[in-house]
């Protein structure tokens, strides 16, 4: 299952990148979030039980040798995060370019979570995700360990893009289960109002939120010559044309558009970072999480 999510070559390359806060990583310069909270770090700290969803490696096989029964050395480590995984599934997630149609926007988003996941699980941390379409809200609670990350993966395959972004009262679960300092990372097209609104009042809330905003190559390019049909699958609203006449208005509205989404994130304090479905999956993840990504 994790394959199908997470291409061979992007799992390689997440192990140059850990999963940090943009805040602390300012505040600290380096490393990640610090406190004397026991797990599997360096300086030892005590022995425990073992317990089901323990790692093998931290048995201590000798004393199991004396004892006859499985402990867990325990260690002053990192504090987790609470990595809140906040997905756009409306209808205009669906989007895939002409040239690889089985890949759309919700299938980037997918991977993309997929990979977040690996790497919160590697480092300890506690994640959740929160789906998000008219319909109603698709809620897996934050715990942390390999079974967490196995009810995830199989939340994602079963999730589809339908419908538009939900509004008011829909929304009530991301403020039950999101707290203050918990690390929210959405994905989406970016294109639905209530969508930035929702990450703006999360923002403003303590939350801190990082957005990834997904597009296909077709938006970025434009290549369309010819007649055709452009079709809004929210709205339902077409638009018929001439692509190589359309083109040119077509990009200075929509990366006027971009430009305003920027402006209105920046003003939020929004760390955001765009990927667009051509591109190799993990850059965005390497410009939030890498060595020598911003604080």
């Amino acid at each position: 299952m994790p394959e199908a999510l997470i291409p061979p070559d992007v799992r390689s390359r997440l192990n140059e990148l850990r999963l940090q806060a943009q805040r602390t990583r300012a505040a600290q310069g380096i490393g990640l979030h610090a406190s004397h909270n026991r797990g599997a770090g360096l300086e030892f700290s005590q022995y425990r039980s073992y317990e089901p969803g323990d790692e093998l490696r931290q048995i201590d096989w000798k004393l199991y040798a004396r004892s006859d029964r499985f402990f867990v050395r325990e260690a002053e480590r990192e504090s987790p995060l609470t990595v809140w995984l906040l997905l756009d599934a409306s209808a205009s997630m669906a989007q895939a370019d002409q040239a690889k149609p089985g890949f759309s926007r919700l299938q980037a988003a997918k991977s993309l979570a997929a990979c977040v996941v690996e790497l919160a699980l590697r480092q300890g941390d506690h994640f959740g995700l929160i789906a998000l379409r008219e319909d109603g809200v698709q809620l897996l609670p934050a715990s942390s360990g390999p079974r967490q990350r196995d009810r995830l993966w199989l939340s994602l395959h079963s999730l589809t893009a339908q419908a538009r972004f939900p509004q008011g009262e829909r929304l009530n679960p991301v403020w039950e289960r999101i707290v203050a300092d918990d690390l929210v990372i959405v994905l989406s097209d970016g294109f639905d109002d209530g969508c930035i609104a929702l990450a703006e009042r999360l923002a403003a809330a303590r939350r801190e939120v990082i957005f990834i905003q997904l597009l296909t190559a077709e938006e970025r390019d434009f290549p369309f010559t010819g007649g055709h049909l452009f079709h809004d699958p929210e709205t339902g609203q077409t638009v018929s044309g001439d692509g190589k006449a359309m083109r040119a208005e077509f990009l200075q509205q929509f990366n006027r558009a971009l430009q305003m989404l920027d402006a209105r994130l920046d003003a939020a304090g929004i760390v955001h970072v765009r990927h667009v479905l051509d591109a190799p999956l993990d850059i965005p993840l390497r410009q939030l999480f890498g060595k020598h990504a911003r604080p």
